[in-house]
């Protein structure tokens, strides 16, 4: 009778939870079979100042110290769990690219696509499928690593992800994302 009981607790459990969270993230990234939605390292406040220009950090919200030093140790993260380099593309933010950098996982490629929409809401469903459209013609020979902001990762996921998270996808033919591990980089 328990055991009835347990497997109608355990398929009830796999029907309404959403996505079944992998065994292993890390091996699914090796393999190619997800990717990792990252955002950004600590860097202190909300949005960015009046005047912010891309290209031009001083009027930018930065990483700050404990931000450099979290990426860094993502880096090292990355590479504990046999993932020496990845293809990485960025948003064009100095704090995505400062981070993306940092973690010394290979060149970085800017990706206006996933630069922020924090401040013009009404452009985030139009990016947000662009991106999407953008990811299914992706194609690497290297694990994908895709540095971004909070709202780009709430975007795709409607998760809300903290400073220096990993959340990792996959996408089926259709565009369909499904999260299938998460992993908190902590400060």
């Amino acid at each position: 009778m328990l055991y009835r009981r347990d497997f109608l607790l355990t398929s009830l459990v796999a029907f309404n939870a959403g996505p079944v969270l992998a065994a292993d993230p890390w091996q699914a990234l090796a393999n190619r079979t997800v990717f990792v939605l990252m955002r950004h390292a600590i860097a202190p406040g909300t949005g960015d100042p009046q005047g912010m220009r891309i290209g031009d950090c001083s009027t930018q919200r930065n990483l700050s110290a404990e931000g450099r030093a979290q990426a860094r140790r993502i880096g090292a993260l990355f590479r504990e769990k046999g993932i020496g380099a990845a293809a990485i593309y960025s948003s064009e933010w100095c704090r995505c690219l400062d981070t993306a950098r940092l973690l010394e996982l290979g060149p970085v490629s800017p990706q206006p696509l996933l630069n922020s929409f924090f401040g013009k809401p009404e452009d985030g469903a139009g990016q947000t499928e662009a991106l999407s459209a953008w990811l299914r013609k992706r194609r690497t020979d290297l694990p994908l690593l895709l540095v971004t902001h909070q709202v780009n990762i709430t975007g795709l996921t409607s998760i809300v992800p903290s400073s220096g998270e990993l959340v990792f996808v996959s996408m089926d033919a259709a565009g369909a994302i499904s999260v299938i591990g998460r992993q908190s980089a902590g400060a």
